[in-house]
């Protein structure tokens, strides 16, 4: 029998949820279990991209001071803020069945059998009436697959556009002139929708999609049942801390930043003597490993554009292409280099 685990967390603290998460993932990929999906949510929190600047994105003093979370999570994309009219969905499957657009597809048949006519746009967003009610992120490991997002119910407008800051670069690439002018609630579409219902048709849904055949056994699971272990401590300590959510501030020389069509970027490069002796990159990039490999490339590198330039385009990158192509990322990194002429 292939075994399937639907768990639905009762906290809302984002940091263990970040952490169950994260265990749910190592379980996949040691084949505890064939399938997973995780419904949780998280109250008064703002969830970064794993690359973002913390400070960049969110009124982390403002959010502080109101008794709220910041979280940053394992996966690349920008900056969401979550409340308890919002519901967050993590599948994680093996690699060899994780497929990005059958994940879609499972999604926007749950939100159409609320009675609401759902579509996927862009990169990552699924829409309704030409406007945003759910953002997703994804990760690829060695032999498991992440896919999670959100799902606006009826999330606090006023509270989203106070604590995210998304730069006006972002804005005008999508032809908006504010967060709040991006997003609707599902139950504007049809107030007869709640978290709960949302909930039930997602995993019903999910188990249509995954789960279907006689040769499946499904367990439902409660997060209380996991609370106790180790593993989770650890994992929990991990999202908590400060190195994890706002991480190393640098003190850069050069500083270069540009939006393309797969997300932002910003590098920066502390300089000694001529050689670059530290990067430092920001970006909301969905391929969060590829940004993270950047960095080490250009260490002890001469600073100029035509080495740092070399030095990327000689690298031999794993193409994992969740949803732009690295070869495509990495020419356009390159391109951006060669244009400040160093």
């Amino acid at each position: 029998m292939k075994q399937a685990l639907i768990i639905h967390a009762t906290g809302h603290n984002p940091w263990f949820n970040l952490a169950l998460e994260h265990f749910l993932m190592e379980q996949v990929e040691d084949n505890t279990w064939d399938a997973v999906f995780y419904l949780w949510q998280n109250d008064h929190t703002v969830v970064i991209g794993r690359n973002q600047n913390a400070w960049a994105e969110c009124s982390t003093g403002q959010l502080e001071a109101d008794g709220g979370h910041l979280a940053r999570r394992s996966t690349g994309g920008g900056a969401v803020y979550h409340d308890l009219g919002n519901l967050n969905f993590s599948i994680i499957l093996p690699r060899s069945v994780f497929n990005i657009d059958r994940n879609f597809d499972m999604i926007i048949q749950a939100v159409r059998s609320q009675g609401i006519d759902a579509e996927r746009s862009g990169r990552n967003d699924i829409l309704a009436s030409g406007l945003k009610f759910s953002g997703n992120a994804f990760s690829l490991h060695r032999n498991a697959g992440l896919h999670h997002g959100t799902l606006l119910v009826n999330s606090d407008y006023a509270k989203l556009s106070r604590y995210l800051t998304v730069s006006a670069k972002k804005l005008q690439s999508k032809g908006v002139a504010s967060v709040r002018s991006r997003v609707t609630n599902l139950q504007d579409m049809n107030p007869a929708v709640s978290v709960q219902t949302l909930n039930d048709a997602m995993a019903d849904a999910f188990c249509q999609a995954y789960c279907k055949d006689p040769e499946w056994e499904i367990t439902h699971m409660s997060d209380a049942a996991v609370r106790h272990l180790d593993r989770l401590r650890v994992l929990n300590e991990h999202y908590a801390s400060w190195s994890w959510r706002y991480g190393e501030s640098l003190q850069l020389d050069i500083v270069v930043d540009h939006r393309f069509d797969w997300g932002s970027f910003q590098i920066g490069f502390l300089v000694e003597k001529g050689f670059v002796r530290q990067t430092k990159i920001y970006s909301d990039a969905l391929d969060s490993d590829y940004i993270d490999l950047l960095p080490g490339l250009f260490q002890d590198c001469r600073f100029h554009s035509d080495p740092l330039k070399q030095v990327l385009l000689s690298a031999d990158f794993p193409e994992d292409d969740l949803v732009t192509s690295r070869q495509k990322m990495t020419a356009d990194i390159a391109g951006l280099i060669a244009e400040q002429n160093w």
